[in-house]
């Protein structure tokens, strides 16, 4: 999905240059998260960063709250497919794809037929058991997924429940691969598959319980199903 799209999908109102700025700061500040664990930093750069981290923060902080409407948000998620081999993310700032997001895993997600592939490469920041990457990370990675599925059938819903069988290790700083697809509907309940994979190495399968909702329960930014 081009920049404009996304800005037109999810954004908070703010203009292309506005959106383009956030998404180069959240860049940066990824990797010198990851850099940080990754590294053996010495006490001289680590108390500069301290330093002006903490000024930047404080600006940051006296800036007004953003604004945006959860409805407005999901709508276009939802109004038609992903086409063929496209992407789409939630939302700029969703922790799994959002480029947007200081904090999250910048994956990429696209239709291949009726499934969803998702692609990322999980930096040191996320480590669980040192050289591997944590399971709620894996499990983050599945939900997401799955929920482009629903995009595909065109149907909101909340995620019911998520079940990950660990096979392997999940690598940090290799390509990892997510496929997700729908394996039965009955009613307002989803049953989606998925498994993931490290080059050759099946590394994890997930089964997740979806529950399909009305557009408008996502106006307030939460309630169940």
């Amino acid at each position: 999905m081009g920049r404009r799209e996304a800005q037109l999908t999810a954004d908070d109102g703010a203009g292309d240059d506005h959106l383009s700025a956030r998404i180069d700061a959240a860049g940066v500040l990824r990797r010198l998260g990851h850099a940080l664990v990754d590294r053996d930093v010495d006490e001289t750069l680590l108390a500069l960063v301290t330093a002006q981290a903490t000024a930047m923060l404080d600006a940051a902080c006296a800036a007004p709250p953003r604004r945006r409407d959860p409805l407005e948000l999901t709508r276009d998620l939802f109004v038609s497919p992903p086409s063929e081999g496209s992407a789409r993310v939630h939302f700029p700032d969703c922790f799994v794809t959002g480029q947007s997001n200081p904090m999250g895993m910048a994956a990429q997600v696209v239709r291949r037929g009726d499934e969803a592939v998702l692609t990322v490469t999980l930096g040191a920041a996320f480590e669980g058991a040192p050289g591997r990457a944590h399971g709620g990370a894996i499990a983050a990675l599945f939900d997401e997924a799955m929920g482009f599925v629903l995009s595909i059938y065109r149907t909101p819903a909340y995620t019911g429940s998520l079940s990950v069988t660990y096979r392997a290790p999940a690598p940090l700083g290799e390509p990892l691969e997510f496929r997700a697809r729908l394996r039965s509907r009955h009613g307002r309940k989803l049953r989606i598959e998925g498994h993931a994979h490290a080059g050759d190495r099946r590394i994890a399968e997930s089964e997740g319980l979806f529950v399909a909702v009305d557009l408008e329960h996502f106006a307030t930014g939460g309630g169940g199903a």
